[in-house]
């Protein structure tokens, strides 16, 4: 049995210091948005967003947001917990069917103001609860799609968010060296993944960020090839995980070869990755376009001949949301900026062979760029 005890992945446990989020200033700066276009209210429905702006980190709820103030509505499973947690916002708990209950608060303001126009998360509201929602309205009211507001203030952290990701980008890199302690031929994928997971739990965190990757032989030649129950033997294991501490997550991928010697190539391979990761974190500075930074590692693999081989973009922003806004990649106009946390992870794949990844998250800062990630990335055979 792989599992370690309790007392062995103690030393895991990170300590942190509980900051409170400044939500109010982020309703406040959301409300500047909303004065400025022709919406009278938004409706939040993303649960991160929702967490975001208020702090709610339950299943179930609504954010109306009007340029005078705001009201969290929940239903009676989270009386208690909306009202321990929500800042900024007065909390409802609806008694009936929420979607009911967020129409009948909208339709109270209809009495006072006249006519309303709804602004709504297109890309978050699916269009059978935008049906509910318009069915309950009184007349005068109508739903359309509101800007990505919330998803564009979440790409710029604040310091409290900086520290929680920190945090978790620490706390997530130790779960590396448990990795390597079990990675050996004969073990299976899933086994080593759960000793990760188990190592993470123990230290605390609320989850994992996504089903650990662990990928050898000729599986770490999929981009994403969750754990499975394949026996490790010699060859690459991409090893891509993650945790989500105080809500925010962190992301990392390293390539280790398992057996005694790579094969030439495969060193090679490994090194040219490495570089091409190096040149995309040089890149990372405020005032550059997110293709640029993409273009920076590519360019490297291009040169060593491996540019058909790296598949995928280099990174995405990380916060709430594994995945967020900026995305790192080819076409992409997005200028970062001091707070945006983005990953840099460029591989190379060969089908039926091997593949290699190697990433960090890195933070922009005023001048250039933070890595978060502690980790080494020289090569490393176990």
């Amino acid at each position: 049995m792989l599992f370690s005890s309790p007392f062995a992945v103690m030393r895991f446990r990170p300590l942190i210091n509980s900051r409170a989020m400044n939500f109010r200033a982020r309703q406040k700066k959301l409300r500047k948005y909303l004065a400025a276009s022709h919406f009278d209210i938004l409706l939040v429905s993303h649960l991160p967003n929702i967490r975001y702006l208020c702090g709610f980190t339950g299943s179930a709820g609504f954010l109306v947001l009007t340029e005078t103030g705001s009201v969290f509505l929940t239903d009676v499973r989270y009386d208690k917990q909306a009202r321990e947690e929500v800042q900024g916002s007065k909390v409802v708990i609806a008694r009936k069917a929420l979607v009911t209950a967020v129409g009948e608060w909208m339709g109270s303001r209809r009495k006072k103001c006249g006519g309303l126009t709804i602004g709504v998360e297109g890309e978050h509201l699916t269009i059978a609860g935008k049906k509910r929602l318009g069915e309950g309205l009184p007349s005068g009211m109508r739903l359309s799609s509101a800007p990505d507001w919330v998803e564009r203030a979440r790409m710029v952290k604040d310091e409290d968010e900086l520290a929680s990701i920190r945090a978790a980008v620490n706390l997530g890199a130790t779960l590396f060296d448990r990795a390597t302690e079990v990675l050996r031929p004969g073990v299976t994928e899933t086994e080593v993944a759960a000793e990760m997971e188990y190592a993470a739990r123990a230290a605390g965190v609320e989850a994992m960020s996504f089903p650990t990757i662990i990928a050898s032989g000729e599986r770490s030649a999929l981009p994403h090839g969750r754990a499975t129950g394949k026996a490790i033997a010699e060859g690459y294991v991409v090893c891509d995980f993650g945790v989500i501490l105080a809500g925010y997550c962190s992301d990392e991928t390293r390539t280790v070869w398992v057996g005694v010697q790579a094969p030439k190539d495969a060193r090679e391979a490994y090194e040219a990755v490495k570089e091409a990761q190096l040149a995309g974190i040089s890149a990372v500075k405020p005032g550059v376009c997110a293709a640029e930074v993409d273009e920076a590692a590519r360019k490297i693999l291009r040169r060593a001949g491996l540019g058909h081989q790296f598949t995928h973009s280099t990174g995405h922003g990380v916060g709430l949301e594994i995945h967020e806004s900026p995305r790192i990649a080819a076409s992409q106009k997005e200028i970062l900026e001091p707070g945006m946390v983005i990953t840099i992870e460029p591989g190379v794949y060969f089908p039926g062979k091997w593949g290699i990844r190697i990433e960090d998250m890195v933070a922009v800062t005023d001048n250039g760029c933070e890595v978060l990630t502690p980790t080494s990335k020289d090569f490393l055979a176990v």
